[in-house]
């Protein structure tokens, strides 16, 4: 696998991850931005690379950095690498999951939140 491949396959998939995590269909991304659900399966399996205005339309609709898509690929001192900022086994995992589990998990996370800003609250 050359370079490039494994570029557009970790690309690809932090495309389908945040899409996920968006609650955006494949088919929905296709038809806000103007290409074909098959393109966009291509391009989360990292078997294409869109082009920069596919790639600025698509983290404009999913509402993520362009730094989400390309950071730990560009190795630069200013930049904090995304596997710093994200459990990425964590995630690979629960983009797995199906809807309903999904759903059970934001719950549970959202608890947890608001139990540990309740600690916080009293502690403070």
């Amino acid at each position: 696998m050359s370079k490039g491949d494994s570029y557009n396959k970790s690309i690809g998939k932090r495309i389908k991850l945040a899409r996920v995590n968006a609650k955006i269909t494949q088919e929905r991304l296709a038809e806000e931005i103007g290409i074909s659900a098959r393109y966009v399966s291509q391009l989360e399996r990292g078997l294409a690379f869109g082009s920069a205005n596919t790639i600025v339309s698509i983290c404009k609709t999913l509402k993520i950095d362009s730094n989400f898509l390309f950071d730990d690929l560009i190795n630069s001192q200013d930049s904090t690498s995304i596997n710093n900022l994200i459990d990425t086994k964590f995630l690979q995992s629960y983009i797995q999951l199906n809807t309903s589990n999904r759903q059970f998990i934001d719950i549970i996370v959202h608890q947890l939140l608001k139990l540990q800003n309740d600690n916080f609250s009293k502690e403070a």
